[in-house]
């Protein structure tokens, strides 16, 4: 097996600061999925995620030689990609109603449960419309929380990150961390209200929005079909 194959994200980072043209692409090449989903679940929109995606990868390029290895490269990475997407969200002042995304990434974390469980294509026509329904619900609610609390919510329940590595990548305490979570979540405990009344009267179903603790997973908006990150975001612009 090629040595370059085996190569950890650290020596990638390191062997891109020494010169080695191809190292930075493989470490994002490697990351790729989970960077675009935080980036678009962040944002809320496709356009404005890979455009703080690029923004993102640009930075940490040049930035490499910053990494003190105080944290894994991908709390590094998370970090920067997500900061790079708050700007865009802040300088635009985004509070978005607009069309959401249909193609949150289906690979990584807790992404695997929370956007494609793969169960969609096994549904028939009226049910799958149900989800994709609920799906569109769920987001909508998701964007009207303000960005820092959507930025916790999105890497504490979406991706099953700790709330340890949570607080390293949006670079506050951890308390911060969980009383942005729990504000987010008691807000969209309220937006989602209508929704889970819903099918608590159409199947008996009891289940409740998630409002404490860091649960294993969001609320089931069904698979999404995949379109993916820009294939090469960062291209031309390092």
């Amino acid at each position: 097996m090629d040595a370059d194959a085996v190569r950890s994200d650290v020596d990638l980072l390191a062997a891109h600061v020494a010169g080695d043209p191809e190292a930075f692409g493989e470490l994002y090449a490697r990351h790729r999925d989970r960077l675009w989903a935080v980036a678009l679940r962040t944002t809320g929109d496709p356009e404005t995620a890979a455009d703080g995606l690029q923004d993102g990868l640009v930075a940490a390029f040049r930035r490499a030689s910053s990494f003190r290895g105080d944290a894994a490269v991908t709390t590094w990475l998370h970090r920067v990609i997500v900061n790079a997407c708050l700007d865009r969200l802040r300088a635009a002042k985004v509070r978005r109603a607009d069309p959401l995304p249909d193609d949150l990434d289906d690979g990584g974390r807790g992404s695997v449960v929370t956007a494609n469980d793969g169960s969609d294509e096994h549904l028939d026509p009226a049910e799958h419309g149900i989800r994709s329904e609920r799906r569109e619900i769920v987001l909508a609610a998701l964007q009207q929380l303000p960005t820092e609390q959507r930025a916790a919510l999105v890497l504490v329940d979406m991706e099953g990150y700790p709330v340890a590595e949570v607080a390293e990548i949006l670079d506050c305490a951890e308390g911060t961390v969980k009383s942005r979570c729990a504000r987010g979540r008691a807000k969209l405990a309220v937006l989602l209200r209508p929704l889970l009344d819903a099918d608590t009267a159409d199947d008996g179903d009891t289940r409740t929005a998630p409002v404490a603790g860091n649960p294993d997973a969001s609320p089931d908006v069904g698979s999404m079909t995949r379109r993916g990150p820009p294939a090469d975001p960062a291209a031309g612009a390092v």
